[in-house]
């Protein structure tokens, strides 16, 4: 019997294909089964299989083959409408034959030979069925342990920036079926990483798999983790789809056969947030267009032709609310407009080797980022002489990426290489400061504009090499080492891969049967961003080529426990040491304090003289689905702190010190399923308002003055949030109707943030009160500062609905 809701009445179908995880090779006689029943059958010589007439409900699928490890897929979802296509890769053996029950335990791991700790997966249901995700997958990850979410300084309850481990958002690369996609949020902060909606569908995925402090030699530009993302193949029987309709968009996806051999996915998704928060008189007013495809051929029995991409058009402004209040002036005042595109678009070649394969990747990436703020906000678009903010900025980069991967005997080994075309244009103006005079004409503060125009083209390359090979009797130790040194045609000294030269060692021990004790060492560089790389002083120059490759070192160990197939328990221990981070020249603070607004991280010089430290240990407990219940739970206790211009360090933007995550999920009977989540994170610092500078620059600015002198002393309140999600799925004939309600922050626990300085108004919001009852002086002498309290308690309900045909 299936563990979730049945309907004898109708029936759907799983079907696939199943690999050697090291060769690529379809594997003929696998036998693949569902759990809790009779139902199974083995793959075909071509490895494919097909199961039909499956009672629509939850189930769990073993794969099993001789001489290799089993293989567990946990909570499958069988329905009406849609077939459930998977591909299943299994890892060869370590054990004998009369060893097979002893590794069935095994089969709930996610770590691999090279990559042995600080793995996660989630499958696709882990994914669609989260609390508070709303198909985001950048909010899902944020159940796992070490990952911290929502940028800094109190913005996590509506950001997708990913912390890991005490690191910054711009330190995790993204692939999408091996091709990198550097955009994968609406609204990215361009030069870092996040935005508060991610543009991946989930339909497309299969599973996503996180890799911090462990990843493998063939990962580029990368210094905390690598996220993959495994999209699946589109229907090659027929044509299906599926239409999400929420109180926050709608989205269509199709997927079917193109040709013989030939397979095709393809969605759009249209956002209506604008409506949404205007018809709840809120004054800001987000668009967004995303559109995803993926097209397979199968050339020949040995090569694969994949085509993907991946595209989003968004536009940001503030209107006047119908209703007014302090908080809702301060953001019309203080939030820029902003109209951002991106695009990926790639092809992939895969073709299967004797003993393993090769992978060819061409892709191209391209952003436009277009930002205007003015003094007075949004009624005084255009007005020049009150601009304050301008951005037109672009980047677009072609990469190429090859990879061999091979296996002897018992030696893995993979080696290749990756070429890039960079391109980068800005321009860019951002008033600091406007000239205050004092009564009697003479300048009480100088004017401070940063205004450069720039434009730059460079390559860059790299190469890797990785080996991995069990030894000891039983094949107890597995050891894989690595190298990788990457450069550029840019930054002084860049086109040395010496200096990069990064190696790379992992061990593996089997403890007993059902304990793992792992250990790695790795090295790891990151170029600067191009919003860094462009920048020009006021002589035209570019003032940041000679900075360095920001590098990394992570020092990890830990535990992994494995009672049964279904549950996985993990504790590691972290040190991740930084040297050469980018420091301001102008501020002398390390970039590690930016990056959580929605502008743009660089545009100034900096120098690569920062160093940092995040360290602390993670606890990681995950119940697959048994007797109809899932649940994750983890902690994360951590520091992160870096180094200005002073040399000492200091607490970074993200060093909450605390994570803490749970969720819980229970199916029941006739299709409902109900889903609980719980999020805590430790109080975020930040940085005190200069009091002075902040009273004569308000007007201009719309904003107050960082004390860079008090530099993260005060923290705010423990960050808590609570979600909910239940679904209901109706499983008719060829159509399955599921209706879900998602809850983010359902108990309305406030969400603390950095208080806005302003200045006191009238009652009536129309001006601001001054002590002399005159209108304000342009240095605001007059103006009566405050300070705005940023704890609401926000809930966003979704109520929607999924129709699969």
């Amino acid at each position: 019997m299936p563990l979730a809701a049945v309907h004898a009445q109708n029936t759907g179908i799983l079907s696939g294909t199943v690999r050697d995880r090291a060769t690529q090779q379809l594997l003929p006689g696998v036998t693949v089964a569902l759990e809790g029943g009779s139902l199974g059958t083995a793959t075909d010589e071509e490895g494919r299989f097909r199961l039909t007439n499956i009672p629509t409900g939850s189930y769990n699928v073993r794969v099993s083959f001789i001489g290799y490890e089993p293989l567990l897929r946990s909570n499958v979802v069988i329905t009406s409408g849609n077939a459930n296509i998977i591909t299943f890769d299994l890892l060869p053996a370590a054990r004998t034959l009369g060893e097979v029950q002893v590794t069935a335990n095994r089969a709930i791991r996610v770590a691999t030979p090279e990559t042995p700790l600080s793995v996660q997966r989630l499958n696709v249901e882990e994914i669609k069925s989260n609390p508070g995700g709303n198909f985001d997958i950048s909010r899902v990850i944020q159940v796992l342990p070490g990952v911290g979410g929502g940028g800094t300084s109190g913005t996590a309850g509506f950001r997708n920036d990913i912390i890991i481990r005490g690191g910054a958002p711009n330190e995790n690369v993204y692939y999408l079926d091996g091709i990198e996609v550097p955009v994968i949020n609406h609204f990215q902060t361009q030069g870092s990483a996040g935005g508060p909606t991610g543009m991946l569908n989930v339909s497309f995925i299969e599973d996503a798999t996180l890799s911090s402090s462990a990843f493998e030699a063939r990962y580029d530009n990368a210094l905390s983790s690598v996220l993959q993302f495994r999209q699946r193949d589109g229907n090659p029987d027929r044509v299906q789809g599926n239409v999400r309709l929420s109180g926050t968009e709608v989205a269509g996806t199709l997927e079917g056969p193109l040709a013989k051999n030939t397979t095709f996915l393809a969605s759009v998704r249209r956002s209506y947030l604008q409506v949404l928060f205007k018809a709840i008189d809120l004054p800001i007013r987000p668009d967004y267009w995303d559109a995803q495809f993926k097209i397979t051929t199968k050339l020949s029995s040995k090569t694969t032709l994949t085509a993907l991409g991946l595209g989003a058009i968004d536009h940001f402004e503030v209107a006047v609310p119908r209703k007014t209040t302090p908080d809702k002036e301060y953001v019309l005042l203080n939030t820029p407009a902003i109209d951002q595109w991106n695009y990926t678009v790639g092809v992939s070649l895969r073709q299967l080797l004797e003993r393993g394969y090769l992978n060819v990747a061409l892709s191209r990436t391209q952003l436009n980022n277009q930002i205007d703020r003015f003094e007075g906000g949004t009624a005084f678009a255009g007005d020049e002489g009150r601009r304050v903010l301008l951005t037109r900025s672009g980047e677009t980069e072609n990469k190429l990426r090859v990879d061999v991967n091979r296996s002897i005997r018992k030696w893995q080994y993979a080696y290749g290489g990756v070429g890039q075309w960079i391109e980068y244009d800005s321009r860019y103006f951002l008033r600091l400061r406007r000239e205050v005079l004092k009564p009697d004409g003479t300048v009480q503060q100088p004017g401070v504009d940063v205004r450069f125009q720039s434009a730059l083209s460079f390559a860059r390359f790299g190469a890797f090499a990785q080996v991995t090979r069990p030894f000891l009797p039983d094949d107890r130790l597995t050891l894989s080492a690595g190298v990788r040194a990457d450069g550029n045609s840019f930054t002084e000294g860049g086109a040395n891969p010496l200096r990069t030269l990064s190696p790379r060692l992992s061990a593996s021990y089997a403890l007993a049967s059902r304990w793992n004790l792992n250990a790695s060492i790795r090295r790891y560089y990151k170029i600067p961003p191009s919003t860094l790389l462009g920048f020009r002083d006021a002589t035209g120059q570019l003032a940041n080529q000679r900075n360095r490759y920001i590098g990394s070192t992570h020092y990890v160990t830990g535990l992994e426990y494995l009672p049964t197939p279904t549950t996985r328990f993990t504790l590691e221990g972290f040190w991740k040491q930084y040297d050469h981070y980018p420091v301001s020249v102008r501020d002398g603070i390390s970039l590690a304090n930016l990056g959580g607004d929605f502008a743009a991280l660089g545009n100034e010089a900096v120098i690569s003289t920062g160093r940092g430290r995040a360290f602390g240990g993670d606890f990681f407990f995950q119940q697959k689905l048994t007797k109809n219940i899932f649940a994750v739970a983890s902690y994360t206790w951590f520091r992160s702190e870096f180094t200005g211009a002073d040399g000492a360090y200091k607490p970074s933007a993200w060093d909450t010190r605390h994570l803490a995550s749970a969720l819980l999920g229970r199916k029941f009977k006739r299709g409902w399923e109900m889903g609980l989540k719980y999020r805590f994170a430790g109080g975020a610092p930040y940085t005190p308002f200069n009091a002075e500078l902040s009273q004569q620059n308000y007007l201009t600015l719309a904003q107050g003055v960082l004390d860079y002198n008090q530099l993260n002393t005060q923290r705010l309140s423990n960050f808590q949030q609570f979600d909910f999600r239940l679904d209901k799925k109706y499983n008719l004939r060829r159509v399955t109707i599921d209706l879900f309600v998602d809850i983010q922050n359902a108990f309305l626990l406030p969400t603390p943030g950095v208080p806005n300085y302003t200045f006191q108004r009238t009652p009536d919001n129309t001006s601001f009160v001054t002590t002399d009852s005159q209108p304000v002086r342009p240095d605001g002498s007059n103006a009566i500062p405050i300070l705005l309290t940023n704890n609401d308690a926000t809930v966003l309900p979704t109520i929607g609905f999924i129709v699969e045909f």
